[in-house]
């Protein structure tokens, strides 16, 4: 018995963000013969999105409440601008189950996932219940949110812990906790870190996988029961729960690994009747058993890795996704690992002052090129960063045959990229690979917190 496959081909879309993202999401409606619709802020209308969208709106003033998350302003856009549907990129609105369920009760479709997928991956104890349901392995913790009895459920999963915000992302709402004696107090700093962030302070708790590798896998699923999911991600070069680094694929991962995180991240994805592009982010220990951590139900900053491994175009097939289209791959193709990437993402910091954000206007920019070079970034010369957003303003993609080689480029690309006017994170990242333990593949997600504690150190005896 066949499926009835009912393809609506989309006119217009609104990219409901700002930036690199919304800039790349407009190369691809370009190539699809679709027009895009660019929102700004006040502080961003000199932005290179708005400058290469077919239309652009201002929906509101610079700080991001009164622009960008502005549920009303946004779907308002869309409709004044007859947008057949809405791409919500990355960050913002992206995970908000309430966006999600505006755009589609004012008539426009939602690239990405139901606002009920949303809502039940966005919670991440009830992901964790998906993930269990789907035969998806997952560190022990917390049935749910904890309550006040939460010292009695810390002592049942044993400490080490790690303390989590049920609403978190980004590394915000978190806390390792290795012993009880500590527990009040990291509760209470999570707990108020969270309702600073997300304005829910419910928390909950995992078992603490000491030097564990951040491994994610990408997956994408239409809307007839195919799934498919590609080559990993290895994000462990982090700082504070923050991504700087991201690999694909995994040095530490073989093909064996390789094969079952992406039968779990496919599982996963069936077990939550899910549809669109996401990705199922895992823990993996030095003996490479892997645990469910959470699903990011919206495409990632690390997704040209993906791409670039894949070889397919993520956002055109969330868009396919979205007009009805059943997926063009095959898991064979999808998993298959082409070639080696690496992603660094360039932010506007200063690293020798703990990652200070540095806006400004930039005076010179010549980005890296050549062969197997992308560089994703909506900045130019004489372009002003604005002080209100994410400090990212490149992101620096690498390819080569083989890890040995991508390396050598990576350095190449960092020594030639060129950015005046304001600090970068370029140096650091010529730190890192140069680190013996990175150039090896003997990352963890301490990795880059031991590097930074080694140059205080040299620091300090300099004195």
């Amino acid at each position: 018995m066949s499926t009835q496959v009912t393809i609506t081909p989309f006119k217009k879309i609104l990219i409901a963000n700002r930036g690199e993202i919304a800039l790349r999401v407009i190369r691809t409606l370009r190539e699809m013969n679709i027009k895009s619709v660019a929102i700004y802020s006040e502080a961003d209308r000199n932005s290179l999105h708005v400058r290469m969208a077919d239309e652009a709106v201002c929906i509101g003033a610079a700080p991001s409440p009164l622009s960008y998350l502005d549920i009303d302003a946004v779907v308002t856009a869309a409709k004044v601008t007859g947008a057949d549907a809405v791409h919500p990129g990355y960050g913002f609105l992206s995970e908000n189950a309430d966006f999600a369920r505006a755009v589609t009760e004012a008539g426009i479709i939602f690239i990405g996932p139901t606002a009920q997928a949303i809502e039940m991956l966005g919670v991440k104890s009830t992901a964790r219940e998906i993930a269990l349901k789907g035969g998806v392995p997952i560190t022990p913790g917390s049935d749910g949110v904890v309550g006040k009895n939460y010292h009695e459920v810390a002592r049942k999963i044993g400490f080490p812990i790690m303390i989590k915000a049920a609403l978190g992302g980004g590394g915000k709402g978190m806390r390792e906790c290795l012993r009880e004696e500590d527990l009040d107090r990291m509760m209470k700093t999570a707990q108020g870190e969270a309702k600073a962030n997300f304005g829910d302070d419910r928390m909950y708790f995992e078992k603490l996988v000491l030097n564990p590798r951040h491994i994610e896998v990408q997956m994408a699923a239409d809307n007839y029961g195919n799934v498919v999911a590609f080559a990993e991600r290895d994000c462990s070069m982090q700082r504070r729960h923050q991504k700087l680094v991201e690999e694909s694929p995994s040095p530490f991962v073989d093909e064996a690994t390789r094969a079952k995180l992406q039968e779990a991240a496919c599982r996963l994805a069936k077990a939550a009747n899910y549809r669109g592009v996401g990705t199922v982010e895992f823990l993996m220990a030095q003996n490479k058993e892997f645990y469910f951590m959470e699903v990011n139900t919206r495409l990632q900053v690390e997704h040209p890795v993906t791409e670039s491994v894949c070889g397919y175009d993520l956002v055109k097939m969330q868009i396919q996704i979205a007009q009805g289209e059943p997926l063009h791959v095959t898991q064979k193709e999808a998993g298959a690992v082409k070639c080696h990437a690496i992603e660094h993402r360039i932010n506007a910091e200063n690293s020798e002052r703990n990652f200070t954000p540095c806006p400004g206007t930039i005076t010179e920019w010549i980005p890296a090129g050549g062969l197997g070079v992308r560089v994703d970034s909506h900045v130019y010369t004489g372009y002003t960063i604005p002080s209100y957003y994410d400090s990212l303003i490149a992101k620096l993609i690498v390819t080569a045959p083989d890890r040995t080689k991508l390396l050598a480029r990576c350095r190449r690309c960092l020594g030639e990229f060129q950015i005046g006017g304001v600090d970068t994170t370029i140096p650091f990242h010529q730190k890192i690979v140069n680190n013996p333990d990175f150039i090896a593949g003997n990352m963890d997600t301490g990795l880059i917190e031991r590097m930074m504690a080694e140059d205080k150190k040299a620091s300090e005896s300099k004195k």
